[in-house]
């Protein structure tokens, strides 16, 4: 009754050592896959911020040469500044009222900036539109009275050279802001890009490590149930052998009572067959 408990439990064993090795080789194999995706976003990753780096380095060279011309752009500013200053003086003395020139042009010069950069009403930005026509026309008007005077004249030409110069590179500026702008929004494409696969990297890797760790649980299973079988197996080995060995000892025994029977019988003179003579034979009577 035992040794059958005992194969019945090996058997289960067994059965149980194969769900376990299956087991655990299918999550060896998801924890390897898992593995190559995550090392292939990580590839991907590096790659990208490869490329990025390539982008903000043609972005930062762009905004630098933007930042030179914009400085290129404020001296001749400086300077149309100061000819105003030369222009207000000179003024002074042709035409003796009237608000000064530069004052003007410099008040055109924040009007714009605020209708570029400030978020308006369309009443308002109506409003402005027709506050810098209307300060343009002033100018002109003053400069066209102003102009009939030689070295007047002189002055005006020179400012609207440098003006000239100075619209054709604040055009180069916005140009190279732009082309900056465009490298600015594909790198800003690019880390998020670099986000997404970063986080779908360490998902790969969560469920790596998740499966690799079930993995050897398993495989710890599989080496203590191996253990058990082996257990069982001497256990069970020695128990047939115990049985065995209990069953010739009773067949010895049952020998040596009908030998015994058999020589009884011998002595009394009966007669003899051969099958009882080879029994007492074997018994070792004779």
């Amino acid at each position: 009754m035992m040794l059958e408990k005992l194969v019945e439990r090996k058997e289960q064993l067994e059965k149980e050592l194969q769900e376990y090795i299956a087991r655990r080789d299918e999550l060896n194999k998801a924890a390897r896959e898992y593995a190559d995706k995550r090392d292939q976003l990580n590839k991907e990753v590096k790659e990208l911020l490869v490329k990025a780096k390539e982008l903000k380095e043609k972005r930062d060279e762009l905004n630098e040469k933007a930042k030179e011309i914009k400085s290129q752009r404020n001296k001749i500013h400086k300077e149309i500044d100061k000819l105003y200053k030369e222009l207000d003086k000179l003024r002074k003395d042709i035409d003796r009222g009237g608000r000064p020139l530069g004052d003007i042009e410099k008040e055109i010069r924040r009007l714009e900036f605020k209708q570029q950069t400030a978020v308006l009403t369309i009443e308002k930005e109506r409003a402005l539109v027709e506050r810098i026509a209307k300060l343009r026309r002033e100018l002109e008007e003053r400069k066209e009275q102003l102009e009939k005077h030689e070295e007047f004249k002189k002055l005006i030409g020179k400012i609207r050279e440098l003006k000239e110069e100075a619209r054709k590179l604040h055009q180069q500026m916005l140009e190279y802001v732009e082309k900056a702008d465009v490298f600015h929004a594909e790198m800003l494409n690019i880390f998020s890009q670099v986000d997404e696969k970063r986080k779908l990297a360490d998902e790969m890797h969560m469920k790596f490590v998740e499966s690799k760790k079930e993995a050897d649980r398993c495989h710890s299973e599989v080496v203590k149930i191996r253990k058990d079988i082996r257990d069982l197996d001497k256990v069970i080995k020695a128990l047939k052998a115990k049985q065995a060995k209990s069953k010739e000892e009773r067949e010895k025994e049952e020998l040596i009572r009908r030998a015994k029977e058999v020589y009884e019988m011998f002595k009394r003179g009966e007669k003899l067959e051969t099958e009882d003579i080879l029994l007492l034979q074997r018994a070792g009577l004779i």
